[in-house]
């Protein structure tokens, strides 16, 4: 069997660029990367200065507000990967409207909140786990820098927290996380189902971090809690190494703690 492969979505800047950097540099596996546009640059960025086999990363086009882009990138996939299986997939598109009050939500806004933030999740997820090992598949052996089971993760963030919500505010951005939580509970069973322990699916928050999602925030987060997206992604991968079959179908912070929902 051909090793299987990895897929970052969205790769092209912040946590997305620098957790693909990372799997080229500690693990062995092809890694499938997604921009929206610049595919050229986004490779060039992913690989800059990383003394890795450059053959191992494809750069594909894929908008997650764009249905046929993901079925598109989807179909590439299928015909490369004809005879192995995805073991990990880190599906992070986000956008961040900050609204400190009710009257300062803005339909459109929040429309495309809940566009990128939960139905991209969505609409990967249609597209991508049936890539996902099944029951009966044979599962290549372990891999350093590799989770045991195959692993479906999706970027949520501890605002989507509703038991953990004391402050209020940047309503549409919690409520399109609550829903991303969901979104993981609800694939988990399904991939169980399908999958059994061979498979599954988290939730991660990765913390503040330096990237132009939180450019707002910079200068008001204290330092020891504003993160670098190179140290933020290495974390976010120790943590879906970490939680194993046990942790499935819930949501993790960037120290392995689990966020309610």
């Amino acid at each position: 069997m051909p090793p299987p492969w990895i897929l970052t979505s969205p790769a092209s800047r912040g946590i997305g660029l620098y957790l693909t950097r990372h799997l080229l540099r500690t693990t062995p596996l092809p890694i499938i990367a997604t921009a929206r546009t610049d595919l050229a640059g986004t490779r060039a960025r992913i690989l800059d200065g990383l003394d890795v086999d450059p053959q191992r990363l494809e750069v594909l086009q894929l908008d997650v507000s764009d249905e046929r882009t993901v079925s598109l990138a989807a179909e590439h996939c299928r015909a490369r990967f004809q005879d192995t299986y995805l073991h990990l997939a880190f599906c992070i598109p986000g956008i961040l409207y900050p609204e400190k009050a009710p009257s300062q939500i803005d339909y459109d806004k929040a429309l495309q909140t809940f566009q990128i933030n939960t139905l991209g999740p969505l609409l990967l997820a249609k597209h991508f786990l049936p890539f996902l090992p099944r029951k009966a598949t044979a599962l290549a052996p372990a891999s350093a820098g590799l989770p045991a089971a195959a692993t479906f993760a999706l970027m949520s963030a501890r605002v989507g927290s509703i038991a953990d919500n004391a402050a209020g505010g940047w309503y549409s951005y919690r409520a399109s996380k609550a829903g991303v939580n969901q979104l993981v509970r609800s694939f988990d069973i399904y991939v169980r189902q399908s999958a059994g322990d061979k498979a599954l699916c988290v939730g991660l928050h990765p913390g503040t971090v330096r990237t132009g999602l939180s450019r707002e925030f910079w200068k008001s987060t204290p330092s020891e809690k504003l993160f670098e997206p190179e140290w933020a992604a290495g974390k976010l991968v120790d943590v879906v190494r970490g939680v194993g079959t046990h942790g499935r179908g819930r949501c993790w912070d960037w120290k392995g703690e689990e966020i309610p929902p």
